[in-house]
């Protein structure tokens, strides 16, 4: 995933914001993280359905450059972030992992190709990996990964639609390993730091 090069606005005001927060502390309180992220998981769809949440403006401006990452919330109590992510047409990530943090990721508005893949064996800093699965995920749809099996790709296939997803983290997410195609399935790994966009004044 790209590194960002500006600061973190870690709790921003929108409609819904105590809504979305109280339907987070409630799923975390599940304890197990198959429980958590599950629970995460329906919340997530329920809330994306929901009228009365909605995002801030300036989630929905992207960065041509780069795909937006805007810290809109971190818990002082339980340590999550929340985190939308704002995808311009033909903007997505390389392999990459969480760097062992749970995630539920919803997609919010527009249309998103994620592709999950399976560790299939490492050689010091090259990793062999094989597609495991993909899926083209629209407004309303979540899921989860839970390390080990956090490997995926997220891309914004459209030629012309803007893409929004949030992500909530059991932690806030500052770096990660990202993945490189070198020869036939295997990769060269490196490590990103990562950093959130300020929102547009």
């Amino acid at each position: 995933m790209a590194a960002m090069n500006t600061a973190a606005l870690p709790d921003l005001a929108f409609p819904g914001r105590d809504k979305l927060i109280a339907a987070v502390d409630a799923a975390i309180a599940q304890g197990d993280e198959h429980a958590v992220t599950a629970a995460l998981r329906n919340s997530m769809c329920a809330l994306i359905r929901d009228r009365e949440v909605q995002l801030p403006d300036s989630v929905f401006e992207p960065i041509d450059d780069h795909y937006a990452r805007r810290e809109l919330y971190r818990s002082p109590e339980h340590g999550y972030s929340v985190v939308a992510m704002t995808w311009a047409p033909g903007q997505g990530t390389p392999i990459h992992d969480h760097c062992g943090l749970w995630c539920v990721e919803g997609v919010w508005d527009g249309e998103l190709e994620i592709t999950q893949y399976e560790l299939l064996e490492s050689d010091g800093e090259r990793f062999r990996f094989r597609a495991a699965g993909g899926m083209h995920a629209g407004p309303g749809s979540a899921g989860s990964l839970i390390p080990p099996h956090e490997y995926h790709t997220i891309t914004n296939a459209s030629g012309d639609t803007v893409a929004i997803s949030l992500h909530i983290y059991k932690a806030a997410m500052e770096c990660c390993s990202k993945f490189q195609p070198h020869s036939g399935e295997w990769f060269l790994r490196t490590d990103s730091a990562l950093k959130t966009d300020n929102a547009p004044s």
